[in-house]
């Protein structure tokens, strides 16, 4: 049976769940600033103890990709790369904000699906997602001010939320389509569905190249 480990590390959350199939079967995460380095490796091999899963009986790892904290992705995966090398198996790599849209129940087919990470300032990193998690806007760095917001009065209606949302919600709530979901973050426990999706589709990365997704780009023209 398709053993799946899930890590996710690119905010303060440090979270490792462990799913059959699609089906998630315990995690175990905390949310301590970042402690990700002292964290991580012992929540791996305390999920897999708990769930009597051997590492030679894992499938895949997967590792939320980014944007996020660089330090937090790096962590991640660095830890997934090992894994998947050290074990022969595949890597596979989730958008961290596709996660954060998983995270939203209920889905509406006429709504879209705005997750916010904080970046710095009044920035954030986002994307627009469609209730079946397919991309509409591309994942992008902005600064969210009366301009950059006008793009999102295209949709009906617009779901916001993430740890990016908060400082955004004033402006936003200018928007007659705008609704917000409080408590969304990156999550492992979310992951199950996206990385199942990809193994079955054989959608995985290099373990010797693969990189995180900083947005580097954006981050290097404003400073």
């Amino acid at each position: 049976m398709p053993y799946i480990l899930n890590i996710e590390t690119s905010t303060t959350v440090c979270s490792v769940s462990v799913s059959e199939n699609s089906r998630l079967l315990h995690f175990k995460e905390i949310n301590n600033g970042y402690t990700h380095a002292e964290n991580l490796h012992v929540f791996i091999e305390e999920t897999l103890k708990e769930l009597q899963v051997k590492p030679s009986e894992l499938t895949a790892v997967s590792v939320s990709r980014g944007p996020g904290s660089y330090t937090g992705l790096r962590i991640g995966v660095s830890a997934a790369k090992g894994l998947a090398y050290a074990l022969n198996i595949p890597l596979i790599s989730v958008d961290t904000l596709q996660i954060m849209a998983q995270a939203v129940s209920n889905r509406e087919e006429n709504s879209v699906y705005c997750p916010m990470l904080d970046a710095r300032r009044m920035e954030v990193y986002t994307c627009v997602y469609d209730h079946k998690l397919d991309p509409k806007q591309p994942i992008e760095a902005i600064i969210v001010d009366e301009n950059s917001i006008q793009k999102f009065k295209t949709y009906s209606k617009i779901y916001f939320f993430g740890d990016g949302m908060p400082k955004c919600r004033e402006l936003l709530r200018n928007l007659d389509n705008a609704q917000f979901v409080d408590n969304i973050y990156p999550s492992s426990k979310y992951m199950c569905n996206l990385a199942f999706e990809k193994l079955i589709n054989q959608k995985f990365e290099n373990s010797a190249y693969f990189e995180p997704f900083y947005l580097k780009d954006f981050l290097v023209n404003k400073s």
